[in-house]
């Protein structure tokens, strides 16, 4: 808290913005991280929400001063480039949090204990250890905390939940799905503003945070989501999406076991630290097995099933399919499921507002977050280590198999 007033941080902390506000009362939300998803996706849908859902943009902070006084013009808040300056504003009722990986658990961690409710970008952590520290935290405070897997917001997975728990699919031994793209030359890699200005308008030493001491690099900061520091890659990026699927679908908790493969297989010139190829298998208690399937260098999609034995459902862009295994198809007949919802930012953010003001139960709350975390970093962890690993219960860790 060197930068900040111990004591006006204490007394955000004070605020306690309690589910069952008036619908009448305008929420006033923070956006901390103005890049392309701060901006592009959460602030243009807060915006839109303005009228509709009676909300606010009334504050916006990123250590690149630009992008901050980009945001504060495009909402007429009030632009930070300490976060935790936003935090102590006592008008700030709801965070949210688009900044990169490293930073998203220490920021809900400090967001819930000034007494905000927080919308934090997936993955809700960087690492098993903090998301634990996460849950903690929202379980003391009690304030509402919504992780950004904006496709929980579809009704398919829940109502595939159904399904499976009333014995349709029979037992599902195997999930399979995927999240592929393909890139010309390299693989997620932007320009860099020439305007960035180290000591200037830009903050390094917030950026880095609490990931390794490393001196600047602009390169770094534009193009985070390529180094293990500041992201876990397309476990982290892409299959967090997935897997929360898949968890929601079948009611898993932690897997048993775990390991992955791949590397950088197409882009072997690319300076960038994490695989363009990695596809995880999870071995859930009692079953099933979880297979999640990536490339950056070839998108060509694969099915998203649940494989039962008395059945297989299959998602589609519509909802899913349930299909009986010849073995009971004259026992059975085909099911299809059209969607309510879609996997979108403006109702995954409607679903926190209401949340806040009517006690909603939230599409993702902290510990579907968690479990989304421990999934990825199985796969994480393994790749880089390419090690088998398992699930060490009583301690909530990864270890060697």
């Amino acid at each position: 808290m060197d930068s900040l007033s111990r004591r006006a941080f204490t007394g955000a902390m004070s605020l306690s913005f309690a589910a069952g506000q008036a619908p009448s009362d305008r929420l006033k939300v923070g956006v901390i991280g103005c890049g392309g998803r701060g901006v592009g996706a959460h602030i243009a849908s807060l915006m839109k929400m303005k009228e509709t859902d009676n909300v606010e943009v009334s504050a916006v902070c990123d250590v690149f001063d630009k992008r901050a006084k980009q945001a504060a013009q495009i909402t007429g808040g009030q632009a930070y480039q300490d976060y935790r300056e936003l935090l102590a504003n006592k008008d700030v009722q709801i965070v949210v949090i688009a900044t990169p990986d490293h930073w998203h658990a220490q920021m809900a961690i400090d967001a819930a204990s000034a007494g905000k409710h927080v919308y934090c970008e997936k993955p809700m952590a960087h690492s098993v250890e903090e998301a634990k520290r996460v849950v903690a935290k929202i379980r003391e405070t009690g304030v509402k905390m919504q992780v950004g897997v904006q496709g929980m917001c579809d009704d398919s997975y829940e109502t595939a939940n159904k399904y499976v728990k009333d014995g349709v699919l029979g037992k599902v031994v195997i999930a399979q799905i995927d999240y592929s793209r393909n890139y010309d030359g390299d693989y997620w890699l932007k320009p860099v503003d020439p305007d960035l200005k180290p000591g200037v308008n830009f903050n390094w030493d917030m950026f880095v945070g609490p990931a390794q001491k490393r001196p600047f690099s602009a390169e770094r900061y534009f193009n985070w989501i390529r180094y293990f520091d500041y992201s876990g890659g397309v476990p982290a990026g892409l299959f967090v999406h997935r897997v929360t699927r898949i968890i929601k679908s079948l009611d898993l908790k932690f897997p048993e076991y775990g390991m992955a493969s791949g590397g950088k297989f197409e882009f072997t010139a690319s300076t960038a630290e994490v695989p363009d190829t990695i596809n995880i298998m999870l071995d859930y208690p009692g079953g099933p097995t979880v297979m999640l399937i990536s490339s950056l260098a070839n998108d060509t999609p694969v099915p998203h099933v649940l494989r039962g034995h008395k059945a297989t459902l299959e998602f589609t862009p519509t909802g899913f399919t349930i299909t009986p295994q010849k073995l009971y198809a004259k026992q059975a007949s085909p099911i299809v499921h059209k969607k309510t919802g879609g996997e979108d930012t403006e109702l995954h953010l409607r679903n926190l507002i209401r949340a806040v003001r009517f006690n909603e139960p939230l599409k993702c709350d902290v510990m579907l977050g968690y479990y989304g975390v421990v999934a990825c970093q199985f796969g994480v962890i393994s790749q880089q280590k390419r090690k088998y690993l398992k699930w060490d219960a009583a301690a909530e860790r990864i270890v060697p198999a």
